[in-house]
């Protein structure tokens, strides 16, 4: 998966998010976890973004540690809304598994930058 294609990806999962989060309630509830999903969301692509721009290696790692941090913290909010009963699970699982997939792949590449990293200090 090219950077573009994570670009157009993360971006798609936000978007999907932001339609979510519409339908949840208007209670106390609905809106803490609104706001903190698409907190959470939105920042995965917005941050993806910089990572796809850093400025070197150590910059790279730092930043793609936080779009892991937030696309697992989305994942979160999801599980809140689905074992909270606010939202139908079937509406809600499969952003859950796209916020996992997410977090793999970026989990994955963190590895990688750090070995990377780790290998050019030696």
């Amino acid at each position: 998966m090219t950077p573009d294609d994570l670009k157009r990806r993360t971006k798609a999962f936000t978007l999907r998010v932001m339609r979510l989060v519409s339908s949840l309630p208007h209670t106390p509830q609905g809106r803490t976890i609104s706001q903190q999903l698409m907190d959470s969301a939105s920042s995965v692509g917005a941050i993806y973004r910089a990572v796809c721009r850093a400025k070197s290696q150590r910059d790279f790692v730092a930043k793609l540690g936080i779009v892991v941090e937030e696309a697992d913290e989305s994942a979160y909010w999801l599980e809140l809304v689905i074992e909270s009963e606010m939202l139908n699970a079937d509406l809600v699982q499969p952003l859950l598994v796209e916020a996992g997939e997410i977090t793999a792949i970026m989990t994955a590449s963190l590895l990688t930058a750090r070995k990377r990293l780790q290998n050019q200090k030696r």
